[in-house]
């Protein structure tokens, strides 16, 4: 069995004022509130994602 990597994202940045389809990157990677902490599974899709909103995450 191989375990599923996985990266903890924390949103730093309000996404107000950011485009409407960067609102809704963060919401798709299960960031709500200021400070909050999604863990995800480190695939190409989520790195895009990540990659996309660079600016208003940080990977921990």
């Amino acid at each position: 069995m191989t375990t599923q990597q996985t990266l903890k994202v924390q949103l730093v940045r309000s996404p107000i004022g950011t485009k409407e389809s960067h609102r809704a990157t963060v919401r798709g990677l299960g960031l709500r509130k200021l400070n909050s902490v999604s863990e995800l599974k480190h695939t190409p899709e989520v790195r895009g994602m990540i990659n996309k909103i660079s600016y208003l995450v940080r990977i921990l």
